[in-house]
C-alpha cells in the first residue's frame, strides 16, 4: 500500500500539507482534489519520487511499478500504436532478449521467453494498444502513421494511451480529459472504472471522478483528507463536515466568550481570582476551531446583452472540405434569440468545425453563411489562448478594450475570475493554462455579447471556476451554442441539442445520458463491424430508446402538461394586470363622484368573474405541477 506518515509538504517559504496520515490500499481509484495551487502536483511528484518530504515519509512498494503521463511527444518516425506499446517496457524488454536468444539460436532460452510472454498477454499486446488508440477517438488507418505528423493534442492522447498499457501498479494520470472529447471521456471513464492496479487521479470533472474512483482525496487549508466514495460522496460528507464544524465553532465561541467574561469580571477579586487563573490556563490551552467557509475566489454574471437580432446566423448549404474529405455537407442551420445548443457527436465528426462556421472563422467549400444585424459574436476556442498578449497583463488587455473606464472599475472586474491586486498587474507570459482561458473568458464576457460560441471552455478550469462559470451561463440571457466534454455544463445549460455525424446536423431527442447510450451502441457497431447499423435514424433512436424509455415516456407526459402550465401562466398575468386595474379603478373615489349605475355593476360583475377564473386557473396551475412532480424529471 501507499502510506504517508505524519507528512509535511513545503515548495519554497509555503506549506502544502502539514502533518498528513493517510493510507492507500492496492486497488483503490483516488481522485485527488483541492483548488489550484494547493499541493496535488506536488504529491504527484512525492510519489514520483522526484520530490522529497520536509518531514515524515511516503512508503510506496519498491516493486510497483508506476506510470504517469508524459508532458512532451518527440516528433519520431516511429508508428503510432509502437510509439503506444513502447510504454509496457517489460514487454520491449522481453521482445529485445527473444530476438537476441533467436539469432543465438538458444533454444531454452527461447522457451523460457516465450513463456513470459504469455503470462503478461504479450501475444494480446497489439490488439490491445489498437483498442486503446480506437477508444481514444483514433481512426483504423490512423495507428500506423508515423507520430510526428500528428498535433499536440493527439500526441498528448498517444501518451496517455502509452500510460494506459504499461500494466502499471500505480497509475498517475493529472487531468487526463483536457484533451478529449466527450466520447473518449466516457471511454476512459469505463476503462479506468475497471482498473486493477492503485489509481490517483486529479480531474476537475466531477462526472468523470464520480463514475471512476472509489476514494476521494482533499486538500484544503493544509490537510489532506481521505473520504471514501466518489466525488458525490465526498460533496455530501464534506458538506455534512463543514455543517458541524460551523456549529461546533459557534458553541465554542460561546464558551470563550463566557470565560472570558468571568475572566474580566472577578480575576482582581481575591475570592475568585483562582478560578479565573484556571479559566486562563484553560483558554490558552484549547484547541481554536476555525469557522467553517467554502468561499469561492470567482464570482461572476454575463452582463445582459443588446438587442438581438430575429435571426442571428443562417447557414445555407454550406459544405466544408479538409483536403479531400467532406467533413460537413449541405449543412442548414439557422441560429434564433434565446437557442441554448449543445454540439454533441463523435471525435472528428465536425463539432468545432462547425463552432467556427458558425464564428465566421472558417470559409465554407460552398453555401454561404449570413448574420443579423446587431449581431455581437463572444467566440472562445483554445487556440485564442495563443492571442493574448505575453508582456502584457490582465488589466492592460482590459485597458486596450476599455482605455476611458476608470481603472479601479477595470480592477473589480477581474477580482472577479480571481485577478486581485498584484495578479492583475502580472504579465500573461507565465500564466498557467487555467489562468490564461480565466482571462479569455473574462475579455469575451466584457464585450457584452448577444451570441456565445463556446468551444471546450472549461479546459484546464478548476472545479470552483467550472461551477462559477455553470452558474454564469445558467443565468445568461442571450444565446449559445456549446462544445464540451463536461457533462454537468451541458446538463445545466443547454436545453436543445444537435447531433454532428456522418457529415450532417440533426436534432438530438434525448439527454446526455442518452447520448452515451448511443455512442455505446456505436462503438459496440463498430467493434463488431456492423457501422451501417448505426448510421440510420432508426438505428439510433432504437438505441436512445433501449437505453431511456422511461425517460422518453415521462417526456411523452409531461410535454402537454408543460405546454398546458406555460398557456396558464400566460392566461394568469394577463387576468392579474386587468383585475389590478379593475381593483384600482373600483376604489378610487372620484369613480363614485359622478355615479354610473350600470357601469359600476359591469366592473363589478368583472371583477368577481376575474376572480373566480383567476382561482379557478390556480388550482389547476397547482394540479399540473402535482403531477408533474409525480412524473418525476424528465
Amino acid at each position: 500500500m501507499i502510506q504517508f506518515r505524519n507528512l509535511t509538504l513545503v515548495r519554497g517559504a509555503r506549506e502544502l500539507i502539514a502533518d498528513a496520515s493517510v493510507q492507500i490500499h492496492p486497488g483503490w481509484r483516488v481522485g485527488l482534489t483541492g483548488a489550484n495551487g494547493s499541493g496535488k502536483s506536488s504529491v504527484f511528484a512525492l510519489l514520483r519520487g522526484e520530490l522529497q518530504a520536509e518531514h515524515g515519509d511516503c512508503d510506496i512498494p519498491a516493486a510497483w511499478r508506476i506510470a504517469t503521463v508524459a508532458q512532451e511527444t518527440p516528433a519520431l518516425d516511429t508508428p503510432a500504436i509502437d510509439y503506444v506499446l513502447d510504454g509496457d517496457t517489460e514487454l520491449r524488454a522481453l521482445e529485445r532478449e527473444l530476438a537476441e536468444a533467436e539469432t543465438a539460436h538458444a533454444g531454452e532460452k527461447i522457451a523460457e521467453l516465450h513463456t513470459r510472454l504469455d503470462d503478461i498477454g504479450g501475444y494480446s499486446a497489439r490488439s490491445r494498444a489498437a483498442s486503446l488508440l480506437a477508444g481514444l477517438g483514433f481512426a483504423d488507418a490512423e495507428i500506423e502513421r508515423p507520430v510526428r505528423e500528428f498535433s499536440g493534442g493527439w500526441r498528448m492522447r498517444l501518451n496517455l494511451a502509452q500510460a494506459l498499457i504499461s500494466r502499471a501498479d500505480l497509475l498517475l494520470l493529472d487531468e487526463p480529459t483536457n484533451h478529449l472529447d466527450l466520447d473518449a471521456v466516457v471511454w476512459l471513464e469505463q476503462w479506468l472504472s475497471g482498473f486493477k492496479g492503485t489509481l490517483v487521479v486529479v480531474s476537475h470533472d466531477r462526472d468523470f471522478l464520480d463514475g471512476c474512483v472509489t476514494h476521494i482525496a482533499n486538500i484544503q487549508a493544509s490537510k489532506l483528507t481521505l473520504y471514501t466514495g466518489n466525488y458525490s460522496a465526498f460533496e455530501d460528507a464534506r458538506a455534512a463536515q463543514l455543517a458541524a464544524q460551523q456549529a461546533t465553532y459557534e458553541k465554542q465561541t460561546r464558551v470563550i466568550a463566557h470565560m472570558e467574561s468571568f475572566v474580566a469580571r472577578f480575576r482582581a477579586q481575591a475570592t475568585k481570582a483562582k478560578q479565573a487563573q484556571s479559566r486562563l490556563k484553560a483558554l490558552a490551552r484549547m484547541e481554536r476551531i476555525a469557522a467553517a467557509h467554502v468561499d469561492t475566489p470567482f464570482e461572476f454574471v454575463f452582463p445582459q446583452p443588446e438587442r438581438s437580432p430575429n435571426t442571428l446566423i443562417y447557414l445555407n448549404k454550406i459544405s466544408v472540405n479538409y483536403g479531400e474529405r467532406a467533413v460537413l455537407r449541405d449543412i442548414e442551420m439557422t441560429l434564433a434569440p434565446g437557442a441554448r445548443i449543445g454540439l454533441l457527436g463523435p471525435n472528428g465528426a465536425g463539432k468545432s468545425t462547425l463552432i467556427k462556421l458558425l464564428a465566421g472563422e472558417l470559409q465554407p467549400a460552398s453555401g454561404q453563411r449570413s448574420e443579423g444585424r446587431g449581431l455581437v459574436i463572444g467566440y472562445f476556442a483554445q487556440h485564442q489562448l495563443e492571442q493574448l498578449r505575453p508582456d502584457e497583463s490582465p488589466l492592460q488587455h482590459l485597458l486596450r478594450l476599455e482605455p476611458q473606464t476608470r481603472e479601479q472599475e477595470l480592477r473589480d472586474y477581474l477580482g472577479g475570475f480571481d485577478f486581485r491586486g498584484a495578479m492583475a498587474d502580472r504579465p500573461v507570459a507565465p500564466f498557467s493554462g487555467g489562468e490564461k482561458s480565466r482571462l479569455a473568458l473574462a475579455l469575451l464576457i466584457r464585450r457584452k455579447p448577444n451570441l456565445l460560441l463556446l468551444d471546450e471552455p472549461t479546459n484546464h478550469l478548476d472545479l470552483e471556476m467550472r461551477q462559477a462559470l455553470t452558474a454564469a451561463l445558467a443565468e445568461y440571457e442571450g444565446s449559445l451554442v456549446l462544445v464540451s466534454h463536461d457533462r454537468a455544463l451541458l446538463r445545466t445549460v443547454c436545453d436543445d441539442f444537435l447531433l454532428v455525424s456522418d457529415g450532417g446536423i440533426q436534432e438530438f431527442d434525448g439527454a446526455i445520458e442518452d447520448y452515451i447510450a448511443w455512442l455505446a451502441a456505436r462503438r459496440t457497431a463498430n467493434a463488431t463491424g456492423n457501422v451501417a447499423a448505426t448510421q440510420g435514424k432508426a438505428a439510433r433512436r432504437e438505441a436512445r430508446e433501449s437505453a431511456a424509455a422511461d425517460r422518453q415516456n415521462r417526456l411523452a407526459a409531461r410535454r402537454p402538461l408543460l405546454r398546458e402550465a406555460e398557456t396558464l401562466e400566460k392566461i394568469l398575468a394577463d387576468w392579474q394586470s386587468e383585475l389590478q386595474q379593475l381593483n384600482a379603478q373600483l376604489a378610487d373615489p372620484a369613480f363614485y363622484a359622478n355615479p354610473e349605475p350600470l357601469r359600476l355593476r359591469t366592473l363589478t360583475e368583472r371583477q368577481q368573474q376575474l376572480s373566480r377564473e383567476i382561482d379557478a386557473a390556480e388550482q389547476r396551475w397547482l394540479e399540473i405541477h402535482a403531477a408533474l412532480e409525480a412524473i418525476g424529471e424528465a
